[in-house]
């Protein structure tokens, strides 16, 4: 981790936003990692935090199967801010009562503050609305701690022992439906834990690309270019610590959105200092993906091409020295879901290595959510529209042409995709979309041009609005841009005769078609 003073940690109950609670307090420029509740205590007490934070989570505190921690946490002289189900916890912990609510609590409530100077409530109105999401609630607070807030069916809505700078909150400070959120985490953060907030993206920058010159030191790095954020940005940072030392493998294999290789290409062969492979094997991977139809297959076909042709270039390139990912803190840490806390895959590319000797590797990001890897990119000059490119596949384009790959199939979704990209850029309404793409379905119908019949192409057109891309709804894309789009790709590009809006929302469909 780049250097830092100063640590929160987000003890991880299987809430739904841990992620988002971390995001949170670093927008308070304060570094925030999250462990799941199995974590030592050992390791809390070793690593000089600042604060802890317990999460939510949807279990109840008095089910034994229930996600629990040693009380020993609660004296460790860490102060401790507990949300929803990490504040019963709390209160469960330290002899209060947690009983099964008549009626739950669930959207904005509005709560009122019965201890006016409490400093977690600092700047905060008496009277504010917050986010609750509960079937459980505390009927009673153990004897050492005061009642701070409440709201007309929450008892409790929010607890302190001021002497022991331990609080708890019902409600979810970390959504940005409670109104005052911000400013509760930031008076736990500053009034409580009295942080200075030493994490900055500026310093980020400096540090990691310090560290990085201290531990690379004459040795050469490789690193696998993806063309998209994570690696994008990882590649700069190496580029601005070691310069020419640095040797980036960009594997084209034919199945990126229209001149998007091209683009990757002239990016950082021009804007940075490095060494740049490019490895074209469009047709290798047609001539594999030949007459499969079954997307699994497909994608397992694309993946083992892709590491094949990847790792043999890396073979020819590497003489020793690190090899570089772009991994981002989200695939590192581990949830606190029970069977899901399993670290990301990603970190499993290295095994393929066996017959390649590096020193380490390296992962200049791993400390990073993904917004804050697109503000280091913007920092370091990679252009806004890869920065902010939206997410894309690993297989590409192979999961947006249903049925079998073909160079014809493929040229025909790259230049719909470009049509659509270009007006929806045109239109200002990018920003709306949280992402947005052409798919080829394998489907022909009849048309019109002119006096000749024609029988072509299909092409639908995904757009999508979400948060978290675990759930998403289709975008009301207003008619006369939908009219552009669909008018521009049937007289634009060969073999498409008609276009249709895929309005389905996730659930019951996926963002993706295969």
């Amino acid at each position: 981790m780049a250097e830092t003073k100063e640590k929160i940690l987000v003890l991880d109950f299987g809430g739904q936003y841990n992620q988002l609670i971390a995001r949170r307090v670093r927008d308070h420029n304060v570094y925030a990692e999250i462990k799941p509740y199995t974590v030592d205590i050992e390791e809390i007490k070793n690593n000089n935090y600042k604060g802890i934070i317990f999460t939510g989570g949807p279990n109840s505190v008095y089910d034994e199967t229930s996600p629990h921690y040693s009380k020993e946490i609660l004296d460790l002289g860490i102060p401790v801010l507990g949300i929803c189900y990490g504040c019963q916890l709390i209160n469960f912990m330290c002899g209060g009562q947690v009983e099964s609510a008549e009626k739950s609590e669930y959207g904005k409530t509005v709560i009122k503050v019965s201890k006016k100077n409490s400093k977690l409530f600092k700047n905060v109105p008496d009277e504010n609305i917050v986010w609750m999401s509960h079937t459980d609630y505390i009927s009673k607070a153990p004897a050492d701690f005061e009642v701070i807030a409440f709201s007309e069916d929450c008892p409790c809505a929010a607890m302190e022992n001021e002497k022991k700078k331990i609080y708890a909150v019902q409600f979810h400070p970390e959504v940005t439906h409670s109104e005052y959120g911000k400013d509760i985490l930031r008076n736990f953060l500053y009034e409580i834990c009295q942080c200075s907030g030493d994490w900055q993206m500026d310093s980020f920058i400096d540090t990691t690309v310090e560290n990085l010159r201290k531990k690379i030191g004459e040795k050469k790095v490789v690193l696998g270019l993806s063309g998209g954020v994570d690696s994008s940005v990882a590649a700069a940072l190496l580029s601005k610590a070691v310069g020419k030392q640095l040797t980036c493998v960009f594997v084209d294999q034919g199945l990126m959105r229209k001149n998007e290789g091209d683009f990757v290409e002239e990016t950082f062969t021009k804007l940075f200092d490095m060494n740049f492979v490019r490895v074209n094997c469009g047709k290798e991977f047609i001539a594999k993906l030949k007459g499969k139809t079954d997307p699994e297959e497909k994608r397992k076909i694309i993946g083992e091409e892709f590491y094949r042709v990847f790792w043999d270039k890396i073979r020819e390139e590497s003489d020793g020295g690190f090899f570089a990912q772009g991994t981002i803190y989200p695939d590192c840490i581990e949830s606190g879901k029970g069977d899901a806390d399993k670290i990301k895959t990603h970190h499993n590319q290295v095994e393929m290595l066996k017959d390649i000797k590096f020193d380490d590797v390296i992962e200049p990001l791993c400390d990073l959510f993904k917004d804050e890897v697109r503000i280091v990119g913007e920092k370091l000059g990679i252009p806004k529209e890869l920065v902010w490119r939206q997410p894309f596949p690993g297989p590409g384009l192979g999961v947006r042409i249903i049925g079998e790959i073909t160079e014809e199939k493929i040229a025909v979704l790259q230049d719909a995709d470009a049509v659509f990209r270009d007006e929806i850029a045109k239109s200002g309404i990018s920003q709306d979309l949280s992402q947005f793409f052409c798919v080829l379905p394998n489907v022909r119908t009849v048309g019109v041009m002119g006096d000749h019949r024609t029988y072509d192409h299909l092409i639908a057109i995904r757009a999508v609005t979400t948060d978290d891309f675990m759930t998403a709804d289709f975008a009301k894309i207003p008619y006369d841009i939908l009219a552009k789009v669909s008018n521009r790709i049937v007289n634009e590009v060969e073999h498409v005769n008609r276009v249709v809006y895929d309005i389905t929302s996730k659930p019951p469909g996926t963002i993706e078609w295969e």
